[in-house]
């Protein structure tokens, strides 16, 4: 299998590889380890002087995804995703030295195509990505390259756009050194770390309302454009590789990267769309004849499934660069292949077919674009829980991001008047296109964003943030389970206990792992967030000590006892979750 895929990605003529060896010598630059994208121009163009890169939170100048169309209606959530596809297939990521002359490094880019953006970050070394107008740019850049060669160790012939650039090395480098080895101070490296939670308290506590530190909370936290086109390019560049066995496949990201609610640092979760594939499949000829493919047919969906991501897991293993500890877990729930993509720096699990967790994303991305303050109170219940251990990026007995999130739009729809619609009623504002029926279930819910109307609601975030912890710090979790479907509660329908209805598999239990001890702790510190937010006035300035947000995320609150009115003993407060959860 490894030989075939190296014969179908190493092809290249004799008389381009020369002209492309001759266009980086008059440069003085060497690029290594080229992609083939198809036959384009290499003319030389000038590089538009009003190209300028990312600024230091990583907000990229240059072609933005609009979320409004130029007649001012919302884009869809899908029109989004595939303009952001679209910029990854017409980029390239490039390692270079950080002694490199960024304004010849960017001319010796331009002869190749124009450039629509680029920005430098670190990652293992510095990195730049280059995104240009059109596919063929990129295309240009790859045929410029070369397998690099090294004594004592033998490359795996296997072509991305993930390129090494370097000087080029003169024999008389004393009168001869090219000018991209000169030391230049102008190259820009973003910041890409994830703000320290220090940082993030000493900035919300010298804020002067609870309602300013939700907000600047989202901004310190949310990914910036650099974040998500990295994102978009590591699924285009496992979509190059996977369309060489099974061509007509899409490599989508789904989850944190795209639904609105990521923060910086966050998992990139991916999906391998075989749709394509088997569409092709069930094509029908209109004629006499029926023409079908010669397959191997398994026993089930998940057989296929699993023997897919067994073969791309092998690919990444051993073919694609960067790709490192690659793991296949292709016994779980869902089988998946987890492994670490060095040149982003991101942490991935690629999963295959995964269709109704793309419509789950859809759901999250269409509730935080209807009020503001979804996305404000989601990341602010998020901090407060990952703060207190209530949340784990492991596997365990811990509340999901996905059910914390889910939790919150609930107690959104509950509110009066509701400031989120349920999901029946986004389902009844659908059109017909937006019909979609995934292996039995409805996953229907409307794209139009203009369809949904605003609510009348008023309430500030600090009084959502108080009323939040204090809905869930009564609420019956022994009887009730929640529903944002319906938007109201319904009994369970077993003894787990916590129970969040699927959103789209109503049969199924979201936060069926959470044990007993973790929505006891959950409880109890939603109760004491609320003592100490509603007596924030008794305590020190804001610049001294904790307070709002930052108190009821301190690690004190879950040893603190309450103090004053409504103080209960901890072995009190223990004693009635405890009445609650088995009455």
């Amino acid at each position: 299998m490894a030989a075939s895929l190296c014969s179908l990605l190493v092809r290249r003529s004799p008389s381009r590889l020369s002209k492309a060896l001759s266009s980086c010598s008059c440069h003085g630059l060497l690029v290594k380890a080229p992609f083939s994208l198809g036959s384009s121009s290499a003319a030389s163009r000038v590089l538009d002087a009003s190209l300028s890169e990312a600024s230091d939170d990583g907000r990229c100048a240059g072609e933005h995804i609009p979320v409004r169309s130029s007649d001012g209606v919302r884009s869809t959530f899908m029109e989004i995703q595939e303009k952001r596809m679209q910029q990854a297939d017409r980029s390239v990521l490039i390692s270079c030295p950080k002694s490199i002359a960024k304004s010849n490094l960017l001319q010796f880019l331009s002869n190749h195509g124009h450039i629509n953006n680029y920005f430098f970050y670190e990652s293992y070394g510095m990195y730049m990505l280059v995104e240009f107008a059109d596919r063929n740019g990129a295309q240009a850049l790859c045929d410029a390259g070369c397998i690099p060669h090294t004594k004592g160790e033998f490359p795996m012939p296997f072509r991305s756009r993930v390129l090494a650039i370097r000087p080029r090395m003169f024999p008389n480098a004393a009168s001869a050194q090219p000018t991209s080895m000169m030391p230049e101070t102008d190259i820009h490296i973003i910041n890409r770390e994830p703000v320290s939670n220090k940082d993030i308290i000493s900035r919300l506590n010298s804020l002067e309302s609870t309602e300013q530190q939700l907000r600047t909370l989202v901004d310190m936290q949310q990914l910036t454009d650099a974040d998500v086109r990295l994102r978009f390019m590591v699924c285009s560049l496992l979509q190059d590789m996977c369309a060489t066995i099974f061509p007509g496949t899409l490599v989508r990201p789904f989850g944190s990267s795209i639904n609105s609610f990521g923060h910086t640092g966050c998992d990139l979760d991916m999906l391998l769309d075989l749709d394509g594939v088997l569409n092709v499949l069930a094509q029908v000829v209109k004629n006499n004849f029926e023409l079908d493919y010669q397959v191997k047919m398994l026993s089930s969906e998940r057989s296929v499934t699993q023997s897919v991501l067994s073969v791309m897991g092998e690919c990444l293993d051993y073919f694609s660069p960067g790709c490192v500890g690659v793991q296949k877990i292709l016994q779980a729930r869902c089988p998946l292949v987890r492994f670490s993509h060095q040149p982003s720096s991101l942490q991935c699990d690629f999963t295959a077919n995964n269709r109704i967790a793309l419509k789950s994303t859809e759901m999250l991305y269409i509730y935080g674009q209807v009020d503001e303050r979804v996305r404000q109170l989601v990341f602010a219940v998020r901090s407060w829980a990952r703060s207190h251990g209530l949340t784990s990026s492991i596997s365990g007995a811990w509340i999901t991001n996905f059910a914390l999130t889910t939790m919150v739009l609930f107690f959104l729809q509950k509110r009066s008047p509701a400031i989120v619609p349920t999901l029946e009623q986004l389902r009844k504002l659908a059109d017909p296109e937006d019909v979609h029926i995934v292996e039995g279930h409805d996953c229907t819910i409307v794209s139009n964003l203009e369809k949904i109307t605003s609510s009348q609601n008023t309430e500030t975030l600090d009084q959502l943030l108080v009323e939040f912890f204090n809905f869930y710090g009564s609420f019956s979790f022994s009887k009730h389970s929640i529903n944002i479907w319906k938007g109201s509660e319904q009994n369970k329908p077993e003894s787990s206990p916590l129970y969040i209805v699927n959103p789209f598999e109503h049969h199924l239990n979201i936060s069926k792992n959470v044990n007993v001890s973790q929505l006891e702790r959950f409880v109890q510190l939603a109760r004491n967030s609320v003592w100490q937010l509603q007596h924030q006035e008794e305590q020190s300035s804001p610049k001294t000590r904790p307070w709002g947000l930052t108190a009821v995320m301190s690690s004190q609150l879950q040893s603190n006892n309450t103090k004053g009115r409504g103080r209960m003993k901890s072995g009190e407060t223990l004693s009635k979750i405890r009445s609650l959860l088995e009455n």
